[in-house]
């Protein structure tokens, strides 16, 4: 056993707080830590976990898709033009996933976040519902963004310009006071984004205090927005999932209707490069995106659309669906947290959750540890999310956060590949506790 890693106590193994241990101990544990690493290194490993993306054994679950081959229904052909707005059948099935009316819900291509991105883009150029100008007209546009939060929503930001406000997430979703306060105050601010449900990356669920909070909240812009990237709404890891209430109703009952977009893929339900996205909002506002929808293209691919609906049928069938998906990816967030545990437990020098469903576990080491650990175990073979993603801007003030993603990897992958995180873990939070003493 290495040295100074436990301490006894009457039969009782108890882990030593690095802390706690003086600059001599510190040195020797490093050393023994640094023997492991090289050796690690000297394997010449290849393992990736940058980014939640299904493994084979998940994609191979929708094969079954592609056998279907009639796509005409009793009055269409989705073989040819027209649907701006999805198939009836698609329609359906998405407003009983996404708990919207039919008018309410428009079904598009393959991605949510093309999605987010059009809905953006067309504020930047015309406005929303409500708007006097183009939000691209005005001498400064800012939405918040809770944080750690997806960098591909803060990319998206980036590119038009848009300012960044981080906002801390806290255990039931973003620090709803300070949204209030600042979306009261500052007319520049016209939105928020949000992935309510199983958080990238801390796996949050807002509660429904938050979600009522967001819907009433009085905000100084008229055409103020919530962007509910409800991308894990049904990615649950065990048989009770948590719950979300639904903030298009919210949004009714609180007299703001047109305050929320709400999206929705099958991306990581079936083929993330050939899934179907959808999004749901007020009546109005889907009047307005679909005169627009209309003039940039012709029709969404409906024979896609007509797939997936013959494929999972109704939200029941996805659900047992989600629980193959389960099956597979809930033994290697197991192994994570496993060897989190046995690795680090106790020891004061990283945080982290179990989450009950999405893609990521969320981890914080020491205050500026954060580079130096991604830095590290890139050397050794393992390609993590790269520090600061989870933060506008790519800047984690803190340099804590770090993502990681179990789900493509197999077992044995992720069992070494995290046992080398851990290892490079201790070795920066050594480094940083010796400039200390």
């Amino acid at each position: 056993m290495e040295i100074c890693q436990f301490l006894f106590n009457k039969g009782a193994i108890l882990v030593l707080k690095f802390a706690e241990m003086d600059s001599k101990t510190l040195q020797e544990y490093r050393a023994g830590l640094l023997k492991r690493y090289e050796d690690f290194k000297s394997q010449s490993l290849k393992y990736n976990m940058s980014r939640g993306v299904p493994c084979k054994e998940q994609l191979d679950l929708s094969m079954g898709m592609l056998d279907i081959t009639d796509y005409k229904s009793d009055d269409s052909d989705f073989r040819n033009y027209g649907g701006i707005d999805g198939i009836p059948e698609a329609k359906q099935l998405f407003a009983e996933l996404l708990e919207a009316e039919l008018d309410e819900v428009i079904v598009g291509g393959n991605s949510a976040l093309n999605m987010i991105y059009d809905t953006i883009a067309r504020a930047m150029s015309f406005g929303v519902l409500g708007s006097e100008v183009a939000w691209g007209k005005l001498p400064k546009v800012k939405i918040l963004c809770p944080s750690p939060g997806y960098d591909r929503h803060f990319a998206i930001c980036e590119l038009f310009g848009i300012e960044m406000i981080v906002v801390d997430m806290k255990s039931d979703g973003p620090d709803i006071d300070a949204v209030e306060k600042i979306v009261s105050e500052d007319e520049t601010v016209k939105g928020i984004l949000c992935v309510p449900k199983y958080s990238n990356p801390d796996g949050i669920t807002y509660s429904d205090e938050v979600v009522d909070r967001l819907a009433r909240m009085k905000t100084k812009a008229k055409d103020f927005r919530i962007f509910w990237d409800n991308a894990y709404a049904v990615h649950h890891l065990y048989s009770k999932g948590d719950t979300l209430k639904n903030i298009l109703k919210a949004c009714k009952d609180a007299g703001n209707e047109d305050r929320v977009f709400v999206y929705f893929s099958t991306s990581k339900i079936s083929f993330p490069g050939a899934g179907v996205a959808a999004m749901a909002t007020s009546k109005a506002n889907a009047s307005m995106i679909k005169k627009q929808l209309s003039i940039q293209m012709i029709g969404p691919d409906k024979m896609n659309q007509f797939r997936h609906v013959r494929f999972f049928k109704n939200k029941d069938n996805i659900e047992a669906h989600m629980r193959k998906h389960a099956e597979i990816i809930e033994p290697k967030f197991s192994a994570v947290l496993d060897i989190l545990s046995a690795e680090l437990g106790g020891k004061e020098i990283a945080w982290w959750k179990k989450p009950n469903g999405g893609y990521f576990i969320s981890l914080n080491t020491l205050d500026g540890c954060a580079k130096e650990v991604v830095t590290m175990t890139a050397e050794a073979g393992v390609l993590i999310t790269p520090a600061g993603a989870t933060f506008p801007y790519g800047k984690d003030p803190r340099d804590r956060n770090i993502r990681i993603a179990p789900s493509f990897p197999s077992v044995n992958e992720l069992k070494n590949a995290i046992e080398i995180f851990c290892v490079c873990i201790q070795i920066a939070s050594i480094n940083k506790l010796l400039l200390k003493k």
